[in-house]
C-alpha cells in the first residue's frame, strides 16, 4: 500500500471557508473562500494573500481560463468572476436571478462553461463575458460539477437527479441515470481513458463512466464517509476527498481503494486538485490546504 505525507498549510482564519482550488499558470495555488467572499492565493513556502469580492457574494469552484485568468463562479451573487495573476477582477451577472452558479470548467471552444444549480440550466461564457444558457430536460436537477472530456463535450453531475449529462458545443444535452438511486453526484473529473469518474456523496460510492456508456459503481469503506471533490493526477491515478471522512483516498479502476486519514480532525476536506509542484492538494474548510505526497513505501 502506498503511504503519503500530507502538510497543512494555514491560509485564513476558521471562518473563511477554502472550499475549492486548482493550480494557476504562475504556478501558485488559488482558492476560494466560500463565506468570507474572498479569492486566495497561496505559493508554497511563502505568505498566503487573498482579494476581496465581497461577503455575501459565496465563491465557490475556480478554474484555470484558457486567457490566462482564473475564472470562477459566485454561488450567491448569482455571477461569473474573473480573476488575473496580478490581482485585477472582473465580474460579469448571469441573467436568471437566483440561478446559483457552482461547477466551472474550460471547454473545447475556447469559452467557460458553468452550471446552475437552482436554474436547471448549463451555462456557458465567452473570454469577454457573453453568456449563453442552455436548458436541462429535467427540473431540480440540481446541476452541480462540470468538466471537458476528450469526446468534445462538457460532462457534469446532476445532483438531484442522479444521473451523468454531457453537453455539446452545439448545445445537445444527453443524460445518464445512476443504477444507485439517491447518490447525489457531485465531483467529476476526466480519466486518462477517456472515462469520467465521479464521487457520488449520499451513497458513500465512487462512479466510473466508460465511453459506451457504461457506468460502474464502487462503494467505499466507510458508506457515510460523504466523498465529495475527485481528479485524475498525472499518472492517471483517481485521488477524492471524504467530507465527513476526514479523509483523502485514491481508487483504481478495478475499485481497490485505499484512504489516509488527514492529521486535523473534522477539517471537512473539500476541493481536490494537482498543483504545479506534482502533489495532489485539498482544500480545508477549517482553514487550510492540505499537500499530498505518496512516500512510496509499500507494505
Amino acid at each position: 500500500m502506498t503511504r503519503v505525507t500530507i502538510e497543512e498549510h494555514t491560509v485564513a482564519d476558521g471562518a473563511a471557508g477554502p472550499y475549492a482550488l486548482t493550480a494557476g499558470p504562475d504556478g501558485a495555488l488559488w482558492f476560494t473562500l466560500v463565506h468570507s467572499g474572498r479569492i486566495g492565493r497561496l505559493v508554497p513556502g511563502e505568505e498566503p494573500t487573498s482579494h476581496p469580492l465581497g461577503a455575501d457574494c459565496g465563491p465557490s469552484v475556480i478554474t484555470p481560463g484558457p486567457d490566462g485568468a482564473l475564472w470562477f463562479t459566485e454561488y450567491r451573487a448569482d455571477r461569473i468572476g474573473r480573476i488575473t495573476t496580478h490581482g485585477t477582477i472582473d465580474e460579469f451577472d448571469v441573467p436568471a436571478p437566483g440561478c446559483g452558479p457552482f461547477g466551472i470548467a474550460a471547454g473545447p471552444d475556447g469559452a467557460l462553461w458553468f452550471t446552475q444549480t437552482a436554474a436547471d440550466r448549463i451555462g456557458r461564457i465567452t473570454l469577454d463575458g457573453h453568456i449563453t444558457e442552455f436548458p436541462l430536460p429535467v427540473t431540480g436537477a440540481f446541476p452541480s460539477a462540470i468538466t471537458a472530456c476528450d469526446d468534445g463535450g462538457m460532462w457534469f453531475t446532476l445532483n438531484q437527479a442522479n444521473a451523468i449529462g454531457r453537453i455539446g458545443m452545439d448545445g445537445a444535452i444527453t443524460l445518464h441515470r445512476l443504477p444507485t438511486q439517491a447518490a447525489a453526484p457531485v465531483g467529476i473529473a476526466k480519466g486518462h481513458d477517456g472515462s469520467l469518474w465521479f464521487a457520488e456523496i449520499a451513497a458513500g460510492q465512487i462512479g466510473r463512466l466508460t465511453p459506451d456508456g457504461q457506468i460502474t459503481e464502487f462503494p467505499l469503506p466507510d458508506r457515510t464517509s460523504r466523498p465529495h471533490g475527485i481528479i485524475v493526477d498525472g499518472d492517471g491515478t483517481v485521488w477524492f476527498t471524504e467530507w465527513k471522512g476526514n479523509r483523502v483516498g485514491t481508487i483504481t479502476p478495478t475499485g481497490s481503494v485505499t484512504v489516509h486519514d488527514l492529521p486535523t480532525p473534522h477539517c471537512e476536506p473539500h476541493g481536490i486538485t494537482l498543483g504545479a509542484d506534482g502533489a495532489v492538494w485539498s482544500a480545508l474548510e477549517i482553514g487550510a490546504l492540505a499537500r499530498i505526497t505518496p512516500t512510496n513505501s509499500a507494505t
